[in-house]
């Protein structure tokens, strides 16, 4: 395996590898990154070579990814989307906990606050606190009965090679009830960016995602956003707690559960609370309690 020397190309070399497996059209990929055809060959060779496997394949000048190609673009746009957000003051932590706070553009912004698991016990959602204990008394297992009073309000995601995949939507989930029951039913089986929140909110979720597969623990966030709202797309402020879980299918396969529960009782750094309380009171739910 080669070895990257020249580190400030990596940003380059991954715009290359992500936009050619957005267009899979070398031209089109030139003309958008505003590059040449040798610069991008070149780029795509060099990560080939460093990672030891081809993440394209071609056949009669069409490009195609391969295995591997679709298994690094997620984490390529990944690193990415933090790389930027690093380098515009938008990502880092905050007393060891993850921090983002992406300001307005085009409309959408983005704050998000990992809090510690110990605030969950001071919090007023029954709803979180019961979710914890369940969790535990199932031992992560997806299916278990233990998971009975929360499993209505959870939804579940499930790792395929083309990235996270909804396998499941609880009709009194914070998503069903966001978007409405046509969404909760044609979310299943969707790739996350596939969803009504599209790929700006999709490009959040996979770092948690990924922390919790790789420790199949638990994480607890504070999120303030904007999303497309109902049936016909209206876009508003929304405000919440989430939980992931870490779980795991019968066959042995990682689930990953999300317990989202809308609320104004956010602290998220830098942001004010008449900024929290954009989103309508009418939409809380902290006071709904595991059934």
């Amino acid at each position: 395996m080669a070895e990257l020397k020249n580190h400030p190309l990596l940003f380059e070399m991954l715009r290359s590898f992500t936009t050619l497996a957005g267009t899979l059209n070398l031209s089109r990929a030139v003309e958008q990154l505003g590059s040449t055809r040798q610069t991008v060959r070149r780029h795509i060779a060099t990560l080939e070579e460093i990672k030891g496997e081809r993440l394209f394949l071609v056949d009669d000048r069409q490009y195609h990814l391969s295995e591997a190609g679709r298994h690094a673009l997620q984490e390529a746009q990944d690193l990415q989307e933090r790389g930027l957000a690093w380098l515009n003051n938008e990502a880092g932590h905050r007393e060891g906990l993850y921090h983002i706070f992406k300001t307005p553009q085009d409309g959408w912004y983005f704050y998000l606050q990992q809090h510690g698991l110990g605030d969950l016990w001071s919090d007023e959602s029954a709803l979180l606190r019961a979710a914890v204990q369940c969790w535990a008394a199932a031992c992560g297992d997806i299916t278990h009965e233990a998971l009975a009073p929360i499993r209505d309000f959870l939804m579940v995601f499930r790792r395929a090679s083309v990235g996270w995949v909804c396998s499941g939507v609880g009709s009194k989930s914070s998503y069903a009830s966001w978007y409405g029951q046509r969404w909760e039913y044609s979310a299943i089986g969707r790739e996350v960016p596939l969803l009504p929140g599209g790929q700006a909110h999709a490009a959040q979720l996979h770092q948690p995602f990924e922390e919790i597969r790789a420790s199949g623990g638990l994480r607890y966030d504070h999120v303030h956003t904007r999303m497309d709202r109902g049936e016909f797309g209206m876009n508003e402020p929304i405000s919440f707690k989430r939980l992931l879980l870490g779980c795991r299918y019968p066959d042995g396969s990682f689930a990953l559960a999300s317990l989202v529960v809308r609320s104004h009782n956010l602290r998220i750094h830098g942001l004010s609370q008449e900024e929290i309380e954009r989103m309508p009171a009418s939409l809380i739910m902290d006071d709904l309690t595991p059934d």
